[in-house]
């Protein structure tokens, strides 16, 4: 875990390890989510690079009789 601090213009610089981990780009967009007493920033991908992700997944799901 990674500690940061807020600068009075509330920035924040990510840390270098997490930039790698999550292989973030200089000017990328995130979204941030405010969940109970955090913060969540998501990377947005484009959704070609999203393609395949799910591969294995199992898709099989039981129906109700008249939704056949």
């Amino acid at each position: 875990m990674e500690k940061v601090k807020i600068s009075p213009k509330y920035q924040v610089v990510i840390p270098k390890t997490v930039r790698e981990a999550l292989e973030l780009k200089p000017g990328q967009a995130v979204q941030m989510i405010a969940h109970d007493d955090r913060i969540e920033m998501i990377p947005v991908r484009p959704m070609g690079t999203m393609r395949g992700f799910l591969a294995g997944i199992d898709t099989t799901v039981e129906r109700e009789p008249d939704r056949v």
